[in-house]
């Protein structure tokens, strides 16, 4: 009798091709890792393959040429599709139960690499938390340093504001006294130019304030002789006659332009300085008439005078 057992190579075809089916579906399905996903086949793999023999095995135990055939088909046989559904059950339950080992085994390396995770994300936290105090430490010492020298600059400024005030009120009152003291002097001044004054008939003909005699005003520019030898004939001016003309000329005065130039003080020289005439160019406006003059003009006295009525 022929024997109708398989060899052991088709079972292990059959086998490796469950477990190629097993790994590729653990892997592109369940995304497993590889060494999970060929362990899985590897085990779905030796399940059909132990399937398979003992099924076979049974099937063929007895040579059909010994049976009644009437009995042999009453027998109940096991076809080619039950066997191959119960390899397939057998194949589903293997990756099921290696699916259930990978699986644990990768709940664990989640919650561990969750945990991981927790940890450092709890650790940023602290330190994101530690940052930020050092960062308002530093602001809250930035602002209290900010305030100290705000608070030393309005004190400087107050300082220097009542310096200064107090020393405008220093110099104000240093003021006030020298011109108290000034005033003081002036007076007594003035009391004894009046006192001198009363003696001499002296007057402040300069308007300072003080009776200086002589030496009122300022002296005019005075010419050592007239120009080309010829004075003007001054006595053309009222209030100098023959006598006040030889005087005028003994102080440096014979021309008209030289009288119409006479500053305030330079008048207040000349009428201090004419020996009993004094007061006499501001009296009778000497200036005045020789402007006139000294432009080729005439007045109504100098008429009278070059005529010949007068001296």
């Amino acid at each position: 009798m022929k024997d109708t057992a398989p060899k052991w190579q088709g079972v292990a075809a059959v086998s490796a091709l469950f477990g190629v089916i097993a790994a590729g579906v653990s892997l592109v399905v369940y995304e497993y890792a590889f060494p999970g996903a060929f362990l899985i086949g590897l085990l779905v793999a030796l399940i059909v393959a132990i399937l398979l023999w003992l099924g076979w095995r049974d099937a063929n135990a007895e040579p059909i040429g010994a049976r009644d055939l009437s009995a042999e088909a009453s027998k109940p046989r096991v076809s080619a599709g039950a066997t191959a559904g119960g390899v397939a059950a057998a194949g589903a339950a293997g990756a099921a139960v290696a699916t259930g080992a990978v699986s644990g085994d990768a709940a664990a390396t989640a919650a561990a690499a969750k945990a991981k995770a927790d940890a450092a994300a709890a650790k940023a936290k602290a330190d994101a938390a530690a940052a930020k105090a050092k960062a308002d430490a530093a602001k809250s010492k930035a602002d209290a340093a900010a305030a100290k020298a705000k608070a030393d600059a309005a004190k400087a400024k107050a300082d220097a504001d009542t310096a200064a005030a107090k020393a405008k009120a220093d110099a104000a009152a240093a003021k006030k006294k020298a011109d108290a003291a000034a005033k003081k002097k002036a007076d007594a001044a003035a009391k004894a130019s009046a006192a001198k004054a009363a003696k001499t008939g002296d007057v402040d003909y300069d308007g300072d304030g003080v009776i200086e005699g002589k030496n009122e005003g300022k002296r005019p520019a005075a010419l050592k002789g007239p120009r080309g030898g010829k004075a003007d004939d001054l006595k053309q001016i009222k209030g100098v006659g023959p006598k006040m003309e030889k005087m005028c000329n003994s102080l440096g005065f014979y021309h008209f332009d030289q009288i119409a130039g006479w500053s305030k003080d330079e008048i207040a020289w000349v009428d201090a300085n004419l020996e009993g005439f004094k007061g006499r160019v501001t009296r009778d406006t000497w200036v005045k008439q020789a402007k006139i003059l000294a432009a080729g003009g005439t007045t109504e006295f100098s008429k009278k005078v070059d005529k010949g009525g007068v001296y």
